[in-house]
């Protein structure tokens, strides 16, 4: 029989069967086949920590699959994932089939392409002891933490309810975050601000008060900036200085797999989780019309910035090709990684350069095209050359007032002809000025003081806790999207107009941690433990060695703890709302149990009423006339139904709006996308109009 590749993912194995033929034969694990059981801790603490493994039963028929397999073969490689966690699934592997790792069984591929396949088959090495004792030292940690802190919570809170090691410490980022919001003292500020015209052009340009008598201009009320106001009134407006300079704007680098998920989220609104589970997708390959299964980008877990040569070629091939060589850089373009970067694979990058996004697009789901698009158009801008513009900064002096105005021409576009990254932000107020000369008289067309207020930090979106975590190194960028999943899968967290805020339930479990379980929320003490697990895999620390360093304080604080906390609870507080109980007449509450919130009677236990939450939209349901209510399917996505629903069944992906049909008279609903209009549900009226268009 051939030889045997064994890997993760039923449509990797697709693509790689392609490039490696009939003389191999190429199958599936779909992840891990063994783990640690999730019914009991499964390790032992008291013997150096070790693991109890078990088959996975769901995995009992595939296992004996694939030990015929390797009966059959002469060769058996185990090519999953170049990671931690894909070396800790080839050694699962290797133990269950009777495998010696120390031979040359394991291939990795940074890209699933022809030359990225033979690369890594011509190169195959024993199993990474190092790499394994990582992953192995993080799933033990985490199980402690789960299943030592979980039981604590259940007894002093309320069952079912969990901790982590990671996950709790991410709670606490938006808990504080949240503190921070509500302490928050606005304070009142003024700012002039004028528009003034030059000989030369009629148009108006923008001017803002910088100086008072040399001073940097501060106004904290509408008495004194009235007083800079009247003191204006008649004075002349000159222009005082023109400073002219070039700037350079360099591009941003390739993606990682934080940037991409950070960049993924604002560009796209995408969830972490969609974003990876998107680049899995275009890593593994996809089928492609006439070239067959195609990896179109490397792999997608990285923290490194580094390109291979070759890519450099091809990307500066392509830009001469289609934008001129006056858009290449002097020399191919290197980003610097960052000192704690794990540096095994490259940036994330299209596998093949010719293979561009609209070529390829009838190939891809609307996911798949939008993402590679992303990932082409970022990594192909990182190679082009730096857009150039030249600035201008004028004084404009008005007594012992100084003004000031900035303005921008772009003399070259450089990368920005393809892409600019979106949190990037210009030092320039706005476009080009008019021509002006020193000593210049303006004419002054309105000056008006503006009241302002300080504003509290924002709430933590998807991106910005990303790039929290990532900046004071809490998990890795391959968790970031379970974690976060996770936080709101379990409550903890939710969304408020894209904006991530605690619970009640965040909030209670972060303060009784905080309280008694200090190292577990503590972001320094985190980033420490992720900083010893790299360590450990780098060989330099023994992953027993810092378990039990661990583990030693973690017991004491845990009994610490429960004699603190003997025969005390914590209650959950309820959130109010004006509806009454309509068997008690007492005051119904938000409550929020194992499968969200519910509206329960604030007398329970003598009164047991609970009722859902509706969220009416203010349309009603075009087939029975009933409220349609604002829902959510079970992956999270919203929708909208009938409040009847167990005799209607009408539902809708488009939103109700307030707006009612010319026509008959009924809700009408707004579609959006590339096909997007206002327009009747009832199929006998028929009526629609443009998103743009007015009843």
């Amino acid at each position: 029989m051939s030889d045997l590749v064994i890997l993760e993912s039923p449509s990797k194995a697709k693509t790689v069967q392609k490039y490696l033929g009939n003389k191999y034969k190429v199958v599936a694990c779909v992840g891990h086949i063994r783990d640690l059981p999730k019914s009991k801790l499964s390790v032992d603490i008291e013997h150096n920590f070790e693991p109890v493994y078990e088959n996975k039963k769901d995995k009992a028929a595939l296992i004996k699959e694939l030990k015929g397999y390797v009966k059959k073969s002469d060769t058996v490689y185990l090519a999953t994932d170049p990671d931690r966690e894909g070396e800790a699934i080839s050694w699962h592997l290797a133990e269950v089939l009777g495998l010696d790792g120390s031979q040359p069984i394991r291939v990795t591929f940074s890209e699933i392409t022809k030359s990225g396949v033979e690369v890594g088959m011509k190169s195959p090495r024993s199993l990474d002891n190092d790499l394994i004792n990582a992953q192995q030292a993080r799933r033990i940690l985490d199980r402690i933490v789960g299943y030592k802190l979980s039981p604590f919570l259940w007894k002093k809170v309320r069952r079912g309810l969990s901790a982590g090691r990671v996950q709790s410490v991410v709670v606490k980022l938006i808990v504080d975050r949240e503190k921070e919001i509500k302490a928050f003292v606005p304070k009142e500020y003024w700012t002039v601000d004028g528009k003034v015209t030059s000989v030369n052009s009629k148009k108006p340009f923008p001017v803002k008060l910088a100086e008072i008598g040399g001073q940097k201009a501060e106004l904290n009320d509408k008495q004194e900036t009235d007083k800079i106001l009247k003191y204006l009134e008649d004075k002349e407006f000159k222009v005082e200085s023109i400073k002219k300079s070039a700037r350079k704007k360099q591009p941003a680098p390739p993606f990682t797999t934080s940037t991409l998920q950070q960049e993924a989220n604002r560009r796209l609104g995408f969830n972490s989780r969609r974003t990876m589970k998107t680049a899995q997708e275009l890593y593994e390959g996809i089928e492609i019309e006439g070239q067959g299964a195609v990896g179109l980008i490397t792999y997608m877990r990285t923290d490194s910035l580094r390109i291979s040569d070759e890519a450099k070629t091809a990307a500066a091939e392509h830009i001469k090709s289609a934008y001129g060589r006056e858009y290449l850089p002097e020399k191919p373009r290197t980003y610097k990684t960052k000192n704690d970067a794990q540096d095994a694979h490259e940036a994330i990058r299209p596998s093949t350069i010719d293979l561009t996004p609209q070529k390829i697009k009838s190939s891809l789901s609307t996911d798949q095209y939008k993402l590679y698009k992303l990932i082409w158009e970022r990594f192909i801008a990182s190679q082009m050359a730096n857009a150039q513009l030249n600035t201008v900064a004028v004084t404009v002096a008005a007594g012992n007032c100084a003004f000031k105005a900035n303005g921008y021409t772009v003399k070259f576009d450089g990368f920005t002809k393809l892409y600019t990254e979106t949190s990037d932000g210009d030092e320039e107020n706005g476009g080009a000025l008019p021509k002006l000369t020193e000593g210049e008289v303006l004419t002054a067309e309105e000056i008006t003081g503006n009241q302002h207020f300080t504003q509290p930090p924002p709430r933590y979106n998807e991106a910005s806790l990303i790039k929290a975590m990532e900046e004071n190194g809490i998990g890795r960028p391959s968790t970031y999207a379970t974690t976060i999943s996770t936080i709101l899968d379990r409550h903890y967290v939710e969304f408020e107009q894209k904006q991530l805020k605690p619970t009640a339930l965040g909030d209670t479990i972060t303060d009784v941690l905080e309280d008694h379980f200090k190292n577990i929320v503590d972001v320094k003490f985190t980033a420490k433990m992720e900083d010893d697990l790299d360590r450990i895999e780098e060989g330099k620390e023994e992953w027993v060695e810092v378990l039990s360093d661990f583990y030693s304080d973690f017991a004491k604080t845990l009994e610490k703890a429960e004699k603190d906390m003997d025969g005390k609870r914590v209650k959950i507080p309820d959130e109010p709302t004006d509806q009454v109980c309509e068997l008690c007449g007492k005051p119904m509450v938000i409550k929020i149990g194992p499968y969200g919130k519910f509206l329960g009677c604030s007398g329970f236990p003598e009164c047991k009423n609970t009722k859902r939450i509706v969220n009416e939209t203010g349309g009603f349901c075009p087939k029975c006339g009933g409220k349609m209510l604002a829902k959510k399917s079970k992956k999270g996505k919203p929708f909208f139904g009938c409040e009847n629903y167990k005799d209607c069944n009408y539902m809708t992906w488009d939103t109700p709006i307030p707006d009612k049909c010319p026509k008959c008279g009924k809700t009408l609903f707004k579609k959006t996308g590339k096909n997007g209009k206002i327009y009747c549900a009832d199929e006998e009226c028929g009526y629609e109009r443009g998103l743009d268009e007015k009843n």
